[in-house]
């Protein structure tokens, strides 16, 4: 089975960090959260992957190149104009053959892939869609289904007090090749927007509900593996903090400390109550302290005499002598 990574979009609820890189490479414990994603691929055999680009493309494409680093043969199919959810994916409709996997580059999880595989393969529909239950639906589209797992319909973002389930859709899907014959026609999407109008087509607006006229059975996979959209600053603070407390595994880069430590990497006098994360190439200045959970990303500089709690410095931040930050993102200035 094939995938594709959804790698095209433009993060606008991640700004201004995506002013100046895609959604999929904004870092989690270091690596760009495309690479846990990538690198999941690799490890439940998906290791033909094709991956859509659009917004800085030449980024993902320095970072991942072939793929064979990462352990995956990966290919690109770049989209002048945004052809949405669903339209980028009708486009490598050919690389992707009889059954593939769809799942976001810009999310973080450990799903089970190949458990959602062997569900995928065992009923006769047309497609298997990811979910997770979730406290407060109303940050979600949520899928309706029957004591059989088949979906039976959707609601976008739905009150608590008035959804009709709690499952959100994760935005990872398998599908059978079929799944093209329900697109529509050229120039119909209903959700067409800023993109290519003719190609452009929207799994939520455009695809499933096609799916449910017509009766066609496709089915939830309900997970309990972490997943968290990344969807905003606040989502993707919580996943680095999740990875680095250890609520799922995935890869990191630099240097763990986990417990208590007197003395700064470069500096004199400070402390860092792990566990605190250190970048390649980081710079602490003399009496820094650092609370954790908190992760200090590659190159950035913390001046003198700063004081940080349960921080996210991203790549190349800087953060000015005697700041104080808690619970905050650091970022650079381009």
């Amino acid at each position: 089975m094939r995938a594709m990574v959804l790698a095209a979009g433009l993060g606008t609820r991640l700004r201004p960090i995506t002013y100046e890189m895609p959604k999929p490479m904004v870092p989690v414990l270091n690596r760009p959260v495309m690479e846990h994603i990538v690198r999941l691929l690799a490890r439940h055999g998906f290791t033909e992957t094709i991956a859509n680009l659009h917004w800085f493309p030449e980024l993902i494409q320095d970072h991942f190149g072939d793929g064979s680093a990462f352990g995956v043969e990966l290919t690109y199919s770049p989209e002048e104009q945004l052809l949405g959810t669903s339209g980028g994916v009708r486009k490598a409709a050919g690389f992707l053959g009889e059954s593939f996997l769809v799942i976001s580059g810009d999310a973080l999880t450990d799903i089970d892939l190949t458990a959602m595989r062997e569900f995928h393969e065992s009923h006769d529909g047309i497609a298997t869609l990811a979910t997770k239950r979730v406290a407060d639906t109303s940050q979600f589209g949520v899928a309706i289904t029957g004591a059989d797992g088949r979906i039976q319909g959707f609601q976008e973002k739905p009150d608590p007090a008035e959804a009709l389930s709690d499952l959100a859709n994760c935005g990872i899907y398998m599908f059978r090749s079929e799944i093209f014959d329900f697109f529509p026609a050229p120039g119909a999407s209903k959700a067409a927007g800023p993109g290519d109008p003719e190609a452009f087509a929207d799994w939520a607006m455009d695809v499933f509900p096609r799916l449910l006229e017509g009766d066609v059975p496709f089915y939830s996979h309900e997970i309990d593996d972490y997943w968290n959209d990344i969807g905003n600053l606040e989502e993707l603070r919580s996943g680095n903090l999740d990875a680095l407390s250890g609520a799922f595994e995935v890869e990191r880069e630099g240097e763990l400390v986990d417990g208590f430590r007197s003395g700064s990497p470069q500096g004199d006098e400070g402390k860092l109550s792990g566990p605190v994360l250190l970048g390649p190439g980081c710079e602490i200045g003399d009496d820094v302290r650092i609370d954790g959970p908190s992760v200090i990303g590659d190159g950035a500089r913390i001046g003198d005499g700063a004081r940080l709690r349960e921080v996210i410095a991203l790549p190349g931040a800087e953060v000015p002598a005697g700041a104080v930050l808690i619970g905050a993102i650091a970022g650079r200035r381009g």
